[in-house]
């Protein structure tokens, strides 16, 4: 059984839309690129978003059933909710206002052990271990030869020569 955790951090100063474009970077990466990635990444709520990685793989360790190999997690999850908005008032020319809206995330990270590579055999009647679902099938070397000779040879120069000027007196 995969060991599942996951870590959120409520109000924080930015807005969903700004924070779900760093989120889609570390989606799906181990989590080790993900910090990598969030380092580097010249956002300022990227730190943030390191904070609550760096949480959700503590919670992991605390589980029981964790295998203690962090190189296993990787990010299942990522996502920005929109949070409450603090509405505020800026002065504007000639006795008008205009409203400043700050907004809210709640940013949440989800990381999951990956299960461990076992190794594939045979199938009881001798066959070859089926594919994943939504894998293509490997090309054989004698289906390659078949489709290359089906394409159409290359025009020769005689069969499709330029056209002929006709000359205007």
């Amino acid at each position: 059984m995969a060991v599942q955790a996951h870590a959120t951090a409520k109000y924080v100063r930015t807005s969903a839309q700004k924070a779900g474009l760093v989120l889609d970077l570390i989606r799906g990466r181990d989590v080790n690129a993900a910090l990598a990635t969030l380092q580097f990444a010249r956002k300022s709520v990227a730190r943030d978003i390191e904070k609550v990685l760096r949480s959700a793989i503590a919670n992991a360790q605390q589980k029981d059933g964790f295998g203690g190999d962090v190189e296993r997690l990787f990010v299942a999850a990522c996502y920005a909710n929109q949070g409450p908005s603090q509405k505020r008032i800026r002065p504007a020319p000639m006795g008008r206002a205009f409203r400043v809206v700050k907004r809210t995330a709640h940013l949440t990270v989800a990381v999951t052990e990956r299960p461990s590579k076992v190794a594939l055999v045979a199938g009881p009647d001798g066959e070859a271990p089926k594919r994943p679902r939504g894998a293509k099938p490997k090309a054989r070397p004698a289906a390659r030869a078949a489709r290359a000779a089906k394409k159409p040879a290359a025009k020769s120069a005689a069969g499709g020569g330029a056209k002929k000027k006709s000359a205007k007196a």
